[in-house]
């Protein structure tokens, strides 16, 4: 069961480790990263992030959606984390079981504004568009770092 899908380019950190796990009891973080998945450095620094008693997963983009659609997550209460929109996008598409889509730290690029003046989330118009279109398929899209925070529903600002 998938609790919650998180952009945030950090992967994964302290609120992830500390905070998130905690709230959302979950037993296992994947982290959904191509880049991550072919990165042996990368891939050791995020297990040493990780939380005790908690399974850590890293797989690309594509073998992340094979994994789910082929049952093998199911006996797992999962948080995914990737590092952009795009990446998202991609899963929530293909993965029924991705219902929330957590905003928590979207890096800024060239394109990109703060989305709504909040400087942690910086969102292009293709990232907007492609998080209303996820909302069309009743996903929900919220932006807030911590669980203690307010959630602030995503609403297209172009």
């Amino acid at each position: 069961m998938v609790k919650m899908l998180r952009v945030d380019r950090r992967l994964i950190h302290g609120q992830i480790a500390f905070s998130w796990t905690a709230y959302l009891n979950v037993d296992c973080i994947l982290v959904a990263n191509d880049d991550a998945a072919g990165d042996d450095i990368r891939m050791t620094t995020l297990r040493l992030a990780k939380p005790k008693n908690t399974k850590l997963i890293i797989k690309s983009i594509d073998d992340s959606i094979a994994a789910f659609k082929s049952g093998k997550t199911d006996k797992y209460k999962i948080m995914i984390v990737v590092e952009n929109v795009d990446d998202a996008y991609r899963l929530a598409k293909e993965v029924d079981d991705i219902q929330v889509i957590n905003l928590g730290n979207v890096k800024a690029r060239d394109d990109s504004k703060p989305y709504k003046g909040d400087q942690s989330v910086n969102l292009t118009k293709e990232d907007q568009i492609r998080l209303n279109e996820l909302m069309t398929l009743g996903k929900s899209v919220e932006i807030r770092m911590v669980p203690n925070d307010g959630i602030k529903r995503f609403k297209m600002d172009i």
